[in-house]
This record gives structure tokens, sequence and C-alpha cells, in this order.
């Protein structure tokens, strides 16, 4: 056994050194970081051992196990060597926003596998960005409103601490230069005593102020109409919608004119239906399928996530619940439990988010509980002899897991918490397991 694993660290380190060097083959030039490492891992053969097949398994089981988090979000993790991780989660994004996915790890050296997963089709997961191999961050501006996961995955026997942070902003810039910039009226309010519905956004700001590009394309339409006044029609580089000004005093961009991010297409006014208002520009997007909500594209406020509250020591440790707590599907109090644990229900911390921990349970289900709710095993709930029936300590809270040792009957051990019919002991020379209770 000491052999293969020898032999396993040989093959393994020989990959690393593959990895680490410049110019990677054709083979692998339009694979991701992480798809580059798994063929590695194929050519040497390693698939085929425990350890390379658990890899490759984690990889894809943690897309099936994926958590749902809330953007924004942060949260501090650590994945242990001795174990063969993956973590995935699951958030909603809407058409407009860009999001960012930063990435800082301990040590920097060690490689932390970053994808970025679109589940529109949930059947098959479309992998569309990757963080490179020195993790910078991704930026990606969502072109379909629906559900997006992300995946973290170490590389084998190497231990790593990572932070990571993801936030939601405006892929396009501020249409205006107005002090202001006050956003008064939004997409779907009542007009004509709600005979019709906002198609777009109102920005007040000072009369004549200037309008901008957005983005940098092309002018296609500059015309006048009842409803906009002045307007201005723009298509940005590369995307299938259009952006479309309304209310200007004054047209400054020309049909056909190529403009960049920021250049004057017209001057703030009340034209067309809004001669009787303050002075706005009513900002639209329009779509093949018609006009969608602009504001995820240009909203100014960028929420960023909150401060992790849970104490980053406990990371990779053993904990057990103080009482009856849940097992939640989001970090939230308020969200639904994934199932309800006993008092002294041991789990596995694997990182801490806000006031929360992601917890594992013995039997690998996960989810996230209050930290406040959780404390050390240093203290036992309980000691007793051990009987007859309670000889063989397993190394899993499993009748069929290996048997790590064997007690004396009437020797003395200490409960550190317990999970379903079995209880985590550690005997008089501090070795640790499961029982039957």
């Amino acid at each position: 056994m000491q052999l293969r694993f020898s032999l396993f660290i040989i093959l393994l380190t020989s990959i690393t050194i593959i990895s680490c060097k410049s110019g990677t083959v054709n083979l692998f030039k339009a694979a991701s970081p992480h798809e580059q490492y798994r063929r590695k891992l194929e050519t040497a053969g390693l698939d085929k051992t425990a350890m390379g097949s658990a890899w490759i398994a984690a990889s894809s089981n943690s897309l099936q196990k994926a958590l749902n988090i809330n953007i924004p979000y942060r949260e501090t993790g650590y994945f242990d060597a001795g174990k063969v991780p993956a973590a995935a989660y699951r958030f909603s994004a809407t058409k407009g926003q860009k999001i960012t996915i930063g990435l800082i790890k301990k040590p920097t050296t060690t490689a932390l596998y970053l994808d970025l997963w679109e589940l529109n089709d949930v059947n098959n997961p479309k992998r569309i960005a990757s963080a490179d191999t020195l993790n910078h961050p991704i930026q990606y501006e969502i072109d379909v409103t629906g559900n997006y996961l992300i995946r973290l995955q170490p590389e084998l026997l190497q231990s790593v601490e990572y932070t990571l942070e993801i936030t939601s902003g405006p892929s396009l810039a501020f249409p205006t230069q107005s002090k202001t910039k006050s956003i008064g009226s939004y997409w779907g309010d009542g007009r004509d005593n709600n005979a019709r519905k906002h198609e777009g956004v109102d920005i007040f700001g000072s009369f004549r102020s200037p309008v901008v590009a957005s983005a940098g394309g092309t002018v296609t339409r500059v015309n006048e109409n009842n409803l906009g006044g002045k307007v201005v029609w723009l298509k940005p580089n590369g995307k299938d919608y259009t952006l479309y000004y309304a209310h200007l005093d004054e047209q400054i961009a020309v049909e056909g004119q190529e403009v960049k991010l920021g250049d004057t297409v017209g001057l703030m006014g009340n034209t067309g239906n809004a001669r009787t208002t303050p002075t706005h520009l009513h900002f639209g997007i329009y779509t093949f399928g018609g006009a969608i909500n602009p504001l995820p594209f240009i909203d100014p406020v960028t929420k960023t996530p909150g401060k992790i509250n849970a104490s980053v020591s406990n990371l990779n440790k053993t904990l057990r619940t103080t009482g009856k707590v849940n097992l939640y599907s989001l970090p939230q109090n308020k969200s639904t439990p994934i199932t309800n644990l006993t008092a002294g229900t041991i789990v596995n911390i694997g990182s801490a988010t806000g006031n929360f921990y992601k917890a594992e349970l013995p039997d690998g289900i996960t989810g996230f509980i209050n930290s406040s709710e959780l404390t050390q095993t240093s203290k036992p709930l309980q000691r007793f002899k051990i009987k007859v029936a309670q000889q063989k300590v397993f190394d899993q809270p499993d009748s069929l897991a290996a048997v790590k040792l064997n007690l004396r009957t009437g020797e003395t051990v200490e409960v550190l918490g317990n999970f379903n019919n079995y209880q985590l002991i550690s005997n008089e020379t501090a070795q640790v397991g499961w029982i039957v209770k």
C-alpha cells in the first residue's frame, strides 16, 4: 500500500511539474485549467487509482450537490489535502448584470480550479468561464436570465485556504453625466392611468446635460416620435440588443456613427410626451423580443457581501450542535431546512460566510448552520465504560465501514458527539472513532 502511494506521489509530482511549464501542448489549448489537469491525470493513468478516480467523481458530483447562495457572496474556506474535496454553489443572475468572481488562496502556488457554469438546461450544464492558473478574477456579462453555478476544486494532495467573493454590477456605463444620477421611475410603472406599462427607466438631471454612450457601438437611428420626442438608437458592439435614448433636447450623434464608451449622443431634455415633466432621460433596451428591463444593465448601486463573522479558526474542524438545529439550504435563518439535527450532532466545517458555517454531516450531506449553534468537541458530553457490543470502533458511523480499532470491555471512553445510532468517542489513548450506541 505504501509503495502504491509513493508511486502515486511521484506521478502526481511529474504532473505538477509539467503543469507549471509554459507552452502546454495543443491538446489542452482550448480546455479549461481544470480539464487540462484531468487530462494529465488520465494520461498518467492516475484516473484508474482510487484517489484519481475519486477526484474525477468529486468534480462531477459537486455539480449535482451544489448549495444555493445569493449574490453578493463571500466565504473563507479550507480544502484538506487528506480528502478529495470539491464545492459548488448555485445562484440566479439577470441579463445585463456583470458578475465578478474573485479568489484569494493560501498558499498561492497551489492550483485551485474555478469554473463558472450556466444551468438553464439542468441536464446539460454549460461551462462559460474559468479562472486562469493565477486565479485572476472572472468577469462575465450575463446574457441569459437564469441559474448559474460555480465550482471550486483543488489539485490532489494539496491543502489550501481560500476566500471566494462574488459580486454583481452593471454591464453598461450609466447613460448620463448628471450629478444626481437620479432614477425616478422604473420598469413596469403604470402610464396613462395604467393603460400601459413603463418600458424603461427615467433618469432625472440638469437640462441639456450630456447623455452618453453606455457602450461602444453604432448609432442605428436618430429620429423623433410622439412619445419619446427626440431619440437616439445605439447598437452596442457584439450585443443582441439596442439602447434607446428618449426625450432629448438635442441629438448630437448621427445615424451610422461609430461611438466609443462615454461619447455624447445627445443632451437631456423633455421633448415628446415629457413636455410637462422635469428634465429627464428615458432609457430603454430593446431586443428582438421587445423591451426588457434596463436597470440591471446600468444600476449604479453595486452591492458588496457582508463581513464574515463566523470564526475561521474552526475551518476543517469537527464541531457539534449545541441543541436542536436546522441544516439550511441557504446561509439564512429563514431559508428552507435541508434536515433537522439533534443536540450533539457531529459536523465538519468547510467554510464560513456571514454568521454561518458550511457544514458537512458524516453521511456527506452539506448545508449551512448558524455558527452560534455549534461548539467544540473538546469537552466530552459524557464518559462511560465500554460494553461487549461496543468494542468495535469504526472510521465512519456505518456498520459497513472499516474497523479502526477494538476496545477492551470496561475501557473508559469520552463521547464527543453523535450521529444517528452512533457515537463519536475518544478512548484512553486519544484515538477517535465511531461506536454503536
